[in-house]
């Protein structure tokens, strides 16, 4: 059976005119900036992700691992959100460190994109960063690497002398 533009209806023309852009062969930053986000919101080891029509955004990294926008922040191997223009809400998957404690990303916002600024929700604040650091996908190092160069081993619970 093959398909020609003659049966197509002007309702999944469009449908299909829109899903185009985002095809399996479309990045992460593509999808981000056609929703009005910066294209540095996940990292350069995103190794595939889902949109489904309901917004429902599942982001897959090779691995779990750690980098730094303002301060540093943790990917899951698995990110989720809900993911609307200008806006990342229900975020899953992500947490950022404030005062030594890991706080969980729960949206990222872009209210007005001229403002040069970016809305980040770690539940007991809001904390308003500049768009700039976003401009790129942040180079994630996975939490082993972060490890050794701080110095720590893993000894666990062994008795030293």
């Amino acid at each position: 059976m093959s398909l020609s533009l003659k049966t197509l209806t002007p309702i999944s023309f469009f449908t299909l005119f829109l899903l185009l852009p985002f095809t399996a062969s479309s990045s992460i930053q593509d999808l981000l900036k056609s929703q009005g986000l910066p294209v540095g919101l996940f990292p350069d080891n995103v190794k595939s992700y889902k949109l489904d029509r309901d917004g429902h955004l599942e982001v897959q990294l090779e691995s779990p691992c750690m980098a730094k926008f303002d301060g540093r922040v943790h990917f899951d191997r698995v990110v989720r959100a809900n993911l609307s223009y200008g806006g990342l809400v229900g975020l899953e998957g992500l947490s950022q460190e404030e005062l030594f404690l890991w706080l969980p990303v729960k949206g990222i916002i872009v209210n007005d994109p001229s403002s040069g600024l970016i809305l980040f929700d770690i539940g007991v604040a809001h904390k308003q960063l500049s768009l700039s650091l976003f401009e790129d996908p942040p180079v994630c190092k996975p939490q082993e690497v972060l490890a050794e160069k701080v110095g720590r081993k893993k000894k666990g619970f062994q008795v030293q002398r």
